[in-house]
C-alpha cells in the first residue's frame, strides 16, 4: 500500500519504517520542525511535505498528530481535496473518538484509529518495541477493521477490537500501567534517598523486573505482596510515620494505594475480614 503519515514524530516514523520493512511503500511525511532531520534518519528518500501535499497521491493517510489536532488535519486535507471516496484515513490516538475524522467520512473515505500499546520514548525504541505490543483497531466497517488488523500485523502487532466508547477508558489502563508506574518510581527513588539509600534506581528496576515477572506468572492479585495485603497494620502505620517526617507529600499517595491494594487483596480471598479492617483503621486516620 502507499502510505501517508501527517504527523511524523517518534510513534508516525517507527511505524512508517515498520510499514516500509514491511513492504508499503511511505509516499511522504508531513510534521513539524524536526520532522525533516527525522525522516532524512529513519526514512531516507521520502519526501516531506505539508499536510495537503503529502495526503494526495495515497492510498491511506495515517494521521499521527497530537490529539489536539487529528481533527484540525483531517479538515484540512479533506478541504483541499486530498481524500476522497476510496481513500483510508487513520489516526493512532488510544484516548481519541472516530469523530475526529468525521471530515473524512463525510466525503465516504474508510476511517478508522490503530494505537500500539506500547510507550515509545523515540523512534528507534518504537521501531524496537512496537512488534508483539498489542494495538487496538477501532473501526465502524468490516473494511475498517481489515484494513485495521493488517496495518498492525504489519508494523509486527497483535490487533485486538476497540469499541469506539471506550477508549478513553482504555487508555487510562495504560496510563496507570505505564506513565504512573514512572511517577510512582519516582517517588519511590526519592524516598530511598531520603532514607540514604543513593543510586537506587538500579536496586528499584530489580525489585520491579521481579514484580513484573510475578504478574506474567500468576496474573496481578496474587502477585500482591507487601503490608496491605498481609494485613500487617503496625507497618503500614510505620511506614506513614516515616513518610510523614520526611516525605510528607507522598503520605496521600501511599495511603490511597494501600487503600486499592488492601481492596484487590480482599476480593481474592488473600487478606480477611479482620485483617483489612485493621489496616482500613490505620488509613482512615491518615487520610
Amino acid at each position: 500500500m502507499e502510505i501517508a503519515v501527517l504527523g511524523a514524530g517518534r510513534v508516525g516514523t517507527a511505524l512508517a519504517v515498520l510499514w516500509s520493512r514491511a513492504g508499503h511503500r511511505i509516499v511522504a511525511v508531513a510534521g513539524g520542525p524536526e520532522t525533516r532531520e527525522r525522516a532524512a534518519t529513519h526514512l531516507p528518500g521520502v519526501p516531506v511535505l505539508g499536510p495537503a501535499e503529502a495526503a494526495q497521491d495515497s492510498e491511506v493517510v495515517v494521521i499521527a498528530t497530537p490529539d489536539a489536532m487529528i481533527a484540525e488535519v483531517c479538515e484540512r486535507i479533506a478541504r483541499a481535496g486530498s481524500i476522497h471516496p476510496g481513500s483510508s484515513v487513520a489516526h493512532v490516538s488510544g484516548a481519541t473518538g472516530l469523530d475526529a475524522l468525521d471530515a473524512a467520512t463525510s466525503i465516504g473515505a474508510t476511517t478508522f484509529s490503530i494505537h500500539p500499546l506500547q510507550t515509545i520514548p523515540s523512534v528507534e525504541a518504537g521501531v524496537d518495541r512496537i512488534p508483539g505490543a498489542g494495538f487496538a483497531v477501532t473501526a465502524t466497517s468490516e473494511e475498517g477493521e481489515m484494513l485495521g488488523d493488517r496495518l498492525a500485523e504489519d508494523a509486527g502487532g497483535q490487533p485486538f477490537r476497540l469499541a469506539d466508547d471506550m477508549k478513553a477508558l482504555y487508555h487510562s489502563a495504560g496510563v496507570f500501567a505505564s506513565n504512573y508506574l514512572v511517577t510512582i518510581t519516582a517517588i519511590a527513588q526519592q524516598i530511598e534517598a531520603e532514607a540514604g539509600v543513593n543510586d537506587s534506581g538500579e536496586y528499584l528496576a530489580t525489585l520491579q523486573d521481579a514484580t513484573l515477572e510475578n504478574i506474567r506468572r500468576v496474573g496481578a492479585a496474587d502477585a500482591l505482596t507487601g503490608p496491605a495485603v498481609r494485613g500487617d497494620a503496625a507497618t503500614v502505620e510505620r511506614n506513614l510515620e516515616a513518610l510523614a517526617e520526611r516525605v510528607p507529600e507522598a503520605v496521600p499517595s501511599y495511603v490511597a494505594l494501600a487503600e486499592l491494594t488492601a481492596g484487590i487483596a480482599a476480593r481474592s480471598g488473600r487478606l480477611p475480614a479482620e485483617g483489612r479492617q485493621a489496616v482500613q483503621e490505620i488509613l482512615t486516620r491518615w487520610r
